[in-house]
């Protein structure tokens, strides 16, 4: 466990911290004027390696070597020239800190840091940190990692070991594919509907373009339900019909052995450390080969050993013997479309989107978007 303090003074700024990997949806903007939750767990952090945030340089300013040696292959909208490593921790883990009132600003409903961090250390005025929690975006605290210092907490190292796979199946738990989403300032009481989830549509995003580079240009089968609502409509709009497709499969902890037929696999990522789940090593086995499809570990999760629907909550307690009869959430009333931006930022910092077929797929995003493929 650690805690975070000021660079400046010293003074404590977070309560006791917990590592673990990034979200994906960390950057997502979803909808408009949609109101998110908040993004991490209480009690934990992540660490972008990427730098994040003002001052923002356009692609045309960017020579290509640079670019390719910060890992992206392909245009992007703008690079950021902030420092690389942002923390990220949810709101109430904050402790120390004042708004910087002349950077409070945001783009509708809060706070966008789009000026910069917006919070600083109450003991010395020291910028640390940009609180953001505008419309459309996850609440967060994103801490700067040159304005803070990373301190271990003296005998709190019991979770310093992360859960093998096996914990993580019994204790870990799957994200709902819908999930009901709130607009900010409703006038006449709640306004919310049921939709599919933001973090399913980032996930999807990331997903879709490691499928594309793992198909090399031929076609791409997933399994039939949520999984082929999710991925198919996406892959037969963008990959080219024919013979000879190649077969994706969900594999992973506690799931049947690959077949040899499968030629890519969808796997879980640890949600503590950030490692893509493997099969266990077996130079002969089918899956020796294969391609490795990421998946955050709650959906992959609800993909693997799907669940009726998402839990209702109910009052009182219910007899063992009695069928709940609860009635099914209500469905989404559109096609699911993967989150076009997660797609955008996945692909372009794959090697392979140097390749001209996938260079076309970008450079034609905002058609496929109008086509209700994103």
């Amino acid at each position: 466990m650690f805690v975070f303090a000021c660079a400046g003074c010293g003074a404590r700024l977070t309560t006791r911290l917990s590592e673990v990997a990034l979200p994906v949806h960390a950057h997502q903007k979803y909808g408009n004027g949609t109101q998110l939750p908040v993004l991490m767990e209480s009690g934990t952090f992540a660490v972008d390696p990427e730098p994040w945030g003002p001052p923002w340089r356009r692609w045309a300013d960017i020579e290509p070597d640079e670019a390719a040696a910060r890992g992206i292959y392909a245009p992007v909208h703008a690079l950021s020239d902030s420092a690389p490593g942002a923390i990220v921790i949810a709101p109430g883990d904050i402790r120390g800190t004042l708004l910087i009132l002349e950077r409070s600003g945001g783009y509708c409903c809060g706070l966008d840091a789009a000026d910069g961090p917006n919070m600083a250390c109450e003991a010395c005025g020291l910028p640390v940190a940009s609180r953001i929690d505008d419309c459309s975006l996850w609440q967060a605290v994103w801490l700067a990692p040159n304005a803070v210092r990373r301190c271990p907490v003296d005998g709190a190292d019991a979770d310093a070991v992360p859960l093998s796979w096996e914990e993580l199946m019994a204790e870990g738990s799957s994200t709902p594919p819908f999930e009901p989403i709130a607009r900010w300032g409703a006038r006449l009481g709640p306004n919310h509907w049921w939709s599919w989830s933001p973090q399913w549509e980032a996930a999807a995003g990331q997903a879709l373009a490691h499928l594309l580079v793992a198909s090399e240009g031929r076609p791409v089968t997933v399994p039939n339900g949520l999984t082929g609502e999710v991925f198919q409509r996406a892959l037969d709009a963008l990959l080219p019909a024919g013979p000879h497709a190649r077969r994706a499969v969900l594999a992973g902890p506690e799931r049947p052995a690959v077949g040899a037929d499968a030629d890519i696999l969808l796997v879980p990522i640890h949600p503590q450390t950030g490692e893509t789940w493997a099969a266990p090593a077996d130079p002969a086995g089918p899956a020796a080969s294969v391609h490795l499809v990421p998946l955050p570990f709650g959906v992959w999760l609800w993909l693997a050993f799907p669940e009726p629907y998402p839990p209702v909550p109910a009052s009182g307690v219910m007899p063992g013997d009695v069928l709940r009869d609860d009635p099914p959430i209500p469905r989404p009333r559109h096609a699911f479309r993967a989150d076009p931006e997660t797609f955008r930022h996945t692909l372009a910092r794959l090697p392979a989107v140097r390749s001209a077929w996938l260079r076309d797929i970008l450079e034609n995003l905002t058609q496929h978007m109008r086509a209700g493929v994103f």
